[in-house]
């Protein structure tokens, strides 16, 4: 099970892990409502090494990304990825993007799901790997709040 720490705080852990030989995996999202694509790529990111550390869009970040979002706010959606077994640590950036955030870290490796082209994703020119993981197919945040509004109106 993992923490919520500041980026400052991850930094300095981050360091001490990698000093110890440790390979760093970095991944990113709103992760606004978790579904079985977020956990797949989640596993599979942790998979390609030894830490895996988690930046989560802050509320007003994903509302300049996705109006009317988001559904759970920032706190307790870090607080959910923490509790994975696959997630060591957890950090809210405000950005719209975490470039800023993986300049800080320097991940070793960064992963993010498969609707991203590998040449696309932030951060690219800073990890050592990157990967596009496999997209779950008709999987996402936006479908599973359509299928909610489609029930509501019924």
């Amino acid at each position: 099970m993992g923490s919520t720490v500041s980026s400052g705080e991850l930094k300095r852990i981050v360091d001490g892990e990698r000093a110890g030989g440790r390979k760093i995996v970095f991944t990113n999202g709103c992760f606004d409502i978790l579904h079985i694509g977020h956990i797949r790529c989640l596993k599979e990111a942790k998979s390609l090494g030894d830490m895996l550390v988690v930046g989560v869009n802050s509320d007003s970040s994903v509302s300049r990304i996705k109006p009317e979002r988001p559904v759970n706010p920032q706190d307790q959606r870090a607080e959910v990825l923490a509790s994975l077994e696959m997630v060591d640590y957890v950090t809210i950036f405000d950005e719209e993007t975490p470039y800023e955030l993986i300049k800080l870290l320097r991940p070793d490796v960064l992963v993010k799901g498969g609707d991203w082209k590998k040449e696309e994703i932030i951060g690219s020119d800073i990890a050592k790997a990157t990967y596009s993981l496999p997209y779950v197919k008709g999987v996402s945040t936006s479908a599973i709040i359509e299928k909610i509004k489609k029930f509501r109106s019924t």
